[in-house]
């Protein structure tokens, strides 16, 4: 081993190790110096940190290699003040079983991570460090490098407040290989997007869904889909609402525009710049802040706290008035969309999992199919229609859309969780859609989300409310999928669910449930009935039922 006049570890010569900043999954950041330029450097050895590790996972070590060069490549192509600089790469002699240093800038002012220990920020430094990352990913994409983790560990802080993006090991190039095994996906879980856990890949708009999850807990101070376990928290992402902002201010609106599961509505790079550029000017002329009124779509639940990970300043590898839901993408001009933000905000001022294969498309409130055919459940659990089948006891009448003017019934008593008050939600959403044939539909003890087609036979689909004994239209929800099969809601036996809540109580070993609620929709392409049970610690899980409401499987968290 080489050392330095001081009897330091010196790498390739000159590189002169002082004391490891942080280590990961991927290995050791170290701070260090180059002799030869006289300045301070980081220095990420690219090695698994339990040798146990490497010996049980023979192709690890190579395949570290391959991210180490992709890295290097990847940050070489990008020169832009918001992505840390790339200096150098120390290769390994081929044959040997040395591993690859990438040679970095050294970011003095620490991590997104280890700031946000410490609380929420204010609003105007999450839009500065918005505006920041989006440019740092901009400037990626456009080179065709998507990043795939982006999260505050992988955020650091310049001592004037900038961001810099670091740690792009995983970061896709356009053309590159797939260096995962076949149904995995590397990303932190808490900020991947719900269309990668369904191993879509390739796509510039995942990487905003984790920068909008990202300034949500920045602003906030919670992560509103952390769940006790990964699996819970992958669950979360693809299924779960997303409580209403509460601290963010003008940047709320943006984070419900942003946080949507629905690509076709997810605002682009161009958009959200106007979009985050609209809140800061709505800031700067101190644009109210009203209490948050009751939300659509998103829904209020409760958010679990936000623990932030050990400090690793270079990564590793897991209000206001709302804007109604935009129509499908158009090009629009982006002073003047931010001038209408800004308008709109002033008057009345949002590690390595395995893939998860959910019967939920990538929408914030349901999927669809066709609304043709039918299929009658079996005693021993959901029948297997053909893709793009209604799963219904009888034919499903054809829609006949009434005027949006609904007036407001008693609301029913007591929890929406009950067989009298879902018959009584889906009554409501019939006299409005004229058709009980869902795409899916979500039961919380307050109210009731349901995805409906447009039309019979139609491959587009509406979010539909069901609160305070009023069913409304809440906006688009994408398209359906051919093969995932509709279900008819009226003809479930709904007098069955106090006996499934009852033995998912049971076996998923949750007492007193602080929060639950109903998901009814395929599961792996065969109509499902999912309650979901968690208490005050994040216990619980969800299970797994048929048509007949019986338990298939348990899924505990």
């Amino acid at each position: 081993m080489d050392s330095s006049e001081a009897g330091r570890r010196l790498i390739d010569g000159r590189f002169e190790l002082a004391r490891p900043l942080g280590s990961g999954g991927m290995g050791t950041v170290w701070r260090a110096r180059d002799i030869a330029l006289d300045r301070e450097v980081a220095l990420k050895e690219v090695r698994p940190p339990d040798p146990a590790t490497a010996a049980a996972q023979p192709g690890l070590v190579v395949q570290l290699r391959e991210r180490a060069v992709r890295e290097a490549r990847a940050l070489a192509r990008l020169a832009h003040p918001n992505v840390v600089t790339i200096h150098h790469i120390v290769e390994p002699e081929p044959g040997s079983d040395g591993h690859p240093w990438i040679v970095m800038e050294l970011v003095r002012g620490g991590s997104l991570a280890d700031r946000l220990e410490g609380g929420p920020m204010p609003v105007a430094d999450v839009l500065r460090l918005g505006l920041d990352l989006l440019s740092a990913l901009r400037a990626a994409h456009a080179e065709g490098v998507l990043h795939r983790d982006v999260k505050p560990a992988n955020v650091l802080l310049r001592p004037g407040g900038s961001a810099v993006l670091t740690d792009f090991g995983i970061a896709a190039l356009h053309g590159a290989t797939g260096l995962t095994s076949t149904g995995a996906l590397i990303g932190s879980p808490e900020y991947i997007a719900p269309e990668r856990a369904r191993g879509a890949e390739g796509l510039a708009a995942s990487d905003l869904w984790s920068l909008g999850m990202l300034l949500y807990v920045a602003a906030e101070g919670v992560h509103p889909l952390r769940r006790a376990t990964s699996l819970a928290t992958v669950v979360a992402v693809l299924d779960e609402p997303i409580p209403a902002p509460v601290r963010s201010g003008p940047l709320g609106p943006v984070l419900e525009r942003l946080l949507v599961r629905d690509l076709a509505v997810r605002p682009d790079a161009e958009e959200l710049e106007a979009l985050l550029r609209g809140a800061s000017s709505a800031l700067g002329g101190a644009a109210p802040v009203v209490a948050p009124p009751a939300l659509g779509s998103f829904g209020p639940a409760t958010p679990a706290p936000f623990v932030p990970g050990a400090g690793n300043p270079y990564g590793s590898t897991v209000p206001v008035a709302f804007l109604p839901p935009p129509a499908p993408r158009r090009r629009r001009r982006p002073v003047l969309l931010a001038g209408l933000l800004a308008v709109a905000l002033a008057a009345g001022v949002v590690g390595l999992v395995n893939w998860l294969p959910d019967g939920n498309a990538g929408r914030a409130a349901g999927k669809g199919g066709d609304t043709k055919s039918s299929g009658t459940p079996s005693a021993s659990g959901p029948a297997s229609p053909a893709p793009g089948t209604a799963v219904a006891l009888t034919p499903a009448p054809a829609p006949t859309p009434k005027a949006s003017s609904q007036k407001p019934v008693t609301p029913p008593k007591g929890s929406m969780i009950d067989p009298a008050n879902i018959r009584t939600a889906v009554d409501a959403l019939k006299q409005q859609t004229g058709t009980t044939t869902f795409v899916d539909l979500r039961v919380y003890d307050g109210y009731v989300l349901a995805g409906i087609p447009t039309a019979p036979g139609a491959r587009t689909v509406d979010s539909w409310q069901y609160r305070g004994g009023v069913a409304k239209r809440t906006g688009p929800s994408g398209t359906v999928k051919p093969d995932e099969p509709l279900m008819d809601m009226a003809a479930l036996d709904w007098d069955a669910l106090p006996a499934l809540l009852a033995e998912s109580t049971k076996e998923l070993g949750v007492d007193n449930p602080s929060s639950r609620y109903l998901n009814v929709s395929p599961w792996m392409s065969a109509p499902a009935i999912r309650p979901y049970l968690s208490d005050e610690y994040g216990q619980g899980g969800f299970v797994l039922a048929g048509t007949d409401f019986k338990i298939k499987k348990v899924y505990r968290s």
